[in-house]
């Protein structure tokens, strides 16, 4: 069940709706409906999942539920790669930064075994970059996305933390997906907790939210969401390398120079014009950026991505200054995750050599939450770690703050290597 790279149809709407087709190829995903619903937390039995292509297939018209509501689920049964924890793929209720009820897909992972008393804790787990094209969705992968996801997961189920594993809005599920766009992916990172108690028995009313890059940026905006889950409790947020300073993205993809960094910039446009309705990518980008980014969104993060050969940075992002300055002020608007406190504890992860997200930018979004009022705010910095390898060196520190905040015992901890590239 690995990502597919070249497959999708997926429209990007602007103001006025108009859409570009990405093309289609077979391959992307099992067209045969999913057999063996789930259950077992409460509210019935919901219908099986199944795809059209890359895309989880939503009911037409979508009958309007609360958050967390299950649309459908499938059990997978024990997946050997999560340990045989139990795996589920569900359909289920959120909302998007207007409000509007949309549906997200989202992976649930239980460990093996009877729960302990008092029940499960969960750890909704917020993931990084991989794509906008629906064959890109971790549900659609064995590994959720990327190897290193394996061993953070693994060790969270080994230590009997429930995982509600989000694919955000718009990246499984029709639409574009809503990339950066904080309100979205929070959320959905709070609505797959909500879905989870309905599908899984055994969760105790604690849970904590724990997200790498984007999803590190996820997990700061679902601490400030988490009052969509009125009868839970919030233990606090782990933001592993946070996705921040987002005005400075396009100007500094375009003064980089590196047109592999351009997949980052052209999501991040496809991503801000489905929340801004005043923005349609093509009038944006004009025909020949708006083709190139067309053929990028259609690829994973990933893949090689052919369709960058011989583009140059400022080909493939026209604009002006003003125009730079303008775009980036409003996808700061929308995605920075340090515009307002955050009134949980919050735990800041970041590798001291991150070439990805640098880390005197981390270390200004704690500074940030700080002086806004953010009442526990701790950093954890590890010199020499890249954006990846950090993962594997936090991972007795995220599970010692979650014990501290009312999880699981941390107990005994090994950090786990992460192989280079």
């Amino acid at each position: 069940m690995g990502i597919s790279s070249t497959c999708r149809t997926k429209a990007i709407g602007g103001a006025l709706g108009a859409v570009l087709l990405l093309a289609a190829t077979q391959g992307c995903a099992d067209d045969a409906p999913a057999t063996g619903a789930g259950g077992g937390g409460g509210g019935g039995n919901p219908p099986a999942v199944e795809t059209s292509g890359a895309t989880y297939r939503i009911p037409r018209p979508l009958a309007p539920a609360p958050a967390g509501t299950p649309i459908a689920a499938t059990d997978r049964g024990p997946d050997a790669t999560f340990g045989r924890a139990r795996r589920w793929t569900v359909l289920h209720h959120s909302a998007d930064a207007h409000g509007a009820d949309i549906a997200v897909s989202a992976t649930l992972l239980v460990p093996d075994g009877p729960p302990p008393e008092g029940g499960r804790p969960v750890v909704a787990w917020a993931h990084g970059t991989t794509g906008v094209a629906d064959a890109c969705a971790p549900s659609h992968a064995a590994n959720l996305g990327d190897a290193v996801y394996v061993q953070e997961i693994r060790a969270f189920l080994r230590a009997g933390y429930a995982v509600a594993a989000t694919d955000y809005p718009g990246l499984g599920t029709p639409g574009m997906h809503t990339y950066l766009v904080g309100a979205d992916e929070g959320n959905a990172v709070v609505d797959s907790v909500l879905a989870a108690r309905r599908i899984l028995p055994g969760l105790s009313a604690t849970w904590f939210a724990a997200g790498h890059s984007q999803g590190g940026q996820a997990a700061l905006f679902a601490a400030r969401a988490a009052q969509r889950a009125p009868g839970l409790r919030f233990g606090g947020a782990v933001a592993v390398a946070p996705a921040s300073h987002l005005d400075t993205m396009l100007p500094g993809v375009i003064a980089a120079h590196q047109p592999a960094q351009l997949t980052f910039a052209l999501y991040s446009l496809a991503g801000l014009t489905t929340t801004d309705r005043s923005l349609s990518l093509d009038r944006l980008l004009g025909p020949t950026a708006t083709r190139t980014a067309t053929r990028v969104f259609g690829e994973c993060l990933k893949d090689r991505h052919p369709s960058l050969n011989g583009v140059t940075t400022e080909q493939a992002l026209p604009f002006p200054p003003a125009r730079l300055a303008a775009l980036g002020r409003t996808m700061a608007a929308y995605g920075n995750p340090d515009r307002a406190a955050v009134p949980s504890p919050v735990l800041i992860v970041q590798g001291g050599n991150d070439l990805d997200v640098p880390a005197q930018w981390t270390a200004q979004v704690a500074r940030n939450l700080r002086a806004l009022g953010s009442p526990a705010v701790a950093e954890r910095t590890y010199p020499g770690r890249g954006h990846d390898d950090v993962l594997g060196q936090s991972i007795c520190d995220v599970l010692t703050f979650f014990g501290e905040h009312g999880g699981r015992p941390a107990g005994k901890c090994t950090p786990f290597a992460v192989p280079p590239g």
